[in-house]
């Protein structure tokens, strides 16, 4: 469920990305909008029927038999007529010929003869002056033609026609514009929140068992620096409290030497029996649930792996110190080890402490017959197994964690291989388990 959490939640780069590649592109637009309402007011009104005045002129006008100029009815020109009842215009040739469509107002009756030498002109504002006019240039079939005309003031959406008019310019920008946004914010964005990045990776590389790690605040954006400052505090918290029940642990078991201590001393100067034998027993438990107790707690503790050591010496040595306790136990025992040693950087407790462990764990859980051996080789593998019943698949990871044992009432706190673990991880290795119906092989890696 974690996962499915994390793979839905939306990148931040990209959302910000989006959202300011739209806005940009928004306002682009209002710009190119507010332009073009800005633009009718300083145009003539008559530019939203401009278009339409001079194309169905510009196909209407011609020249009769005489040379004189006329008009067709052409369907433009008559559905041009129909929908602009008070239009009037003035089409003039650059040789002064003219006609007249509709009433020229009186304002302009002066005009009329000059048209022709107007290329463009926009006629309004002026004092006494009600009435709007235009003069634009047109190219039709018999020359250039210019045409004055009026009337159509109101008529038509003036915004539409400008940006029509406008297009060439707007969608050239679009187009430069567009591109260039949606691939430079990306980039903008992206290197605004690399050091988050940065910072997330370093939250990902903090050990539990490494203290004082705490995440930089340096170049952290200032939105984002109080989740930083707020997970420094947790981590604060978390070792603060981690620290409190290390304290107890280890005080708790070295507390527990002294009264498992008494008890075993009472109990050996009991009469022989069956039941001071399993009193031994008991205490014998006790005793080792408390070592290995201690063992767990101080190997979380930060050590010295500065140390050099040999494998093969320690584990030679464990084997000599163990093979009473597994030959009392019912086992023979075997060390198999290369004459190269195998010389790593470590603390050197630690890892007797670990291969104690693994032999241990053969001598409890190996059913008591067969043969424990141990095997430490030049490349710095060690392992040891024997013939016993087997780890069954579904229990193999789980007899590393702490206080786990495959038969709850089995000797041993299920501290074991968990010490084994920690200690090898904390020195860059590993631990493995191959196990059948007969036999386990434990092995760590360094």
């Amino acid at each position: 469920m974690m996962n499915a959490g994390r793979q839905s939640n939306p990148s931040l780069r990209w959302r910000l990305s989006w959202q300011l590649s739209l806005v940009i592109t928004a306002v682009i637009a209002v710009v190119i909008i507010g332009l073009s309402v800005y633009a009718t007011m300083v145009l003539s009104p008559n530019i939203a029927i401009e278009q339409e005045v001079k194309s169905a002129v510009a196909e209407a006008i011609e020249r009769d038999s005489q040379g004189a100029l006329t008009l067709r009815e052409t369907p433009a020109f008559r559905l041009l007529i129909e929908r602009n009842h008070g239009l009037w215009f003035v089409a003039a040739t650059t040789d002064g010929a003219s006609l007249t469509h509709g009433t020229v107002p009186a304002t302009y009756a002066d005009v009329v003869p000059l048209v022709h030498l107007f290329h463009s002109a926009d006629i309004r504002g002026a004092s006494g002056v009600r009435e709007i006019a235009s003069v634009e240039d047109v190219a039709t079939s018999i020359g250039e033609v210019r045409i004055l005309y009026g009337g159509t003031a109101g008529k038509g959406w003036p915004v539409l026609a400008i940006l029509a008019e406008a297009y060439p310019i707007y969608l050239s920008l679009l187009a430069i514009a567009l591109p260039a946004i949606f691939l430079a914010v990306p980039q903008i964005v992206g290197r605004a929140i690399t050091r988050v990045s940065d910072v997330a990776d370093m939250a990902s590389q903090i050990e539990p068992h490494r203290h004082g790690d705490r995440l930089p605040l340096a170049g952290i954006p200032k939105e984002v620096s109080p989740l930083v400052t707020a997970f420094n505090g947790a981590l604060d918290r978390i070792e603060n409290e981690f620290r409190k029940r290390r304290r107890f642990l280890i005080d708790a078991a070295h507390e527990l030497r002294t009264p498992i201590a008494i008890m075993q001393t009472r109990i050996e100067g009991m009469s022989e029996g069956l039941e001071r034998r399993r009193l031994l027993d008991d205490v014998a438990r006790l005793a080792e649930m408390a070592e290995q107790l201690l063992d767990f707690e101080r190997s979380g503790q930060t050590a010295d792996l500065d140390e050099t050591v040999d494998l093969i010496e320690i584990a030679r040595i464990a084997v000599a110190d163990l093979a009473p306790l597994a030959i009392a136990a019912g086992y023979e025992i075997s060390f198999d080890g290369d004459e190269m040693p195998a010389e790593r950087e470590g603390d050197s407790s630690a890892l007797r402490r670990a291969i104690d462990n693994l032999i241990r764990n053969a001598i409890d859980h190996g059913g008591g017959r067969g043969t424990i051996t141990v095997s430490a080789l030049a490349d710095g593998e060690i392992s040891v197994s024997d013939e016993g019943p087997g780890i069954p698949a579904d229990h193999q990871e789980l007899v590393f964690e702490p206080f786990y044992r495959v038969v709850p009432n089995s000797r041993g706190a299920g501290l074991g291989l968990s010490l084994v673990k920690q200690i090898a991880e904390k020195h860059g290795g590993c631990v493995s388990i191959e196990s059948g119906s007969v036999g386990a092989k434990v092995t760590m890696r360094l």
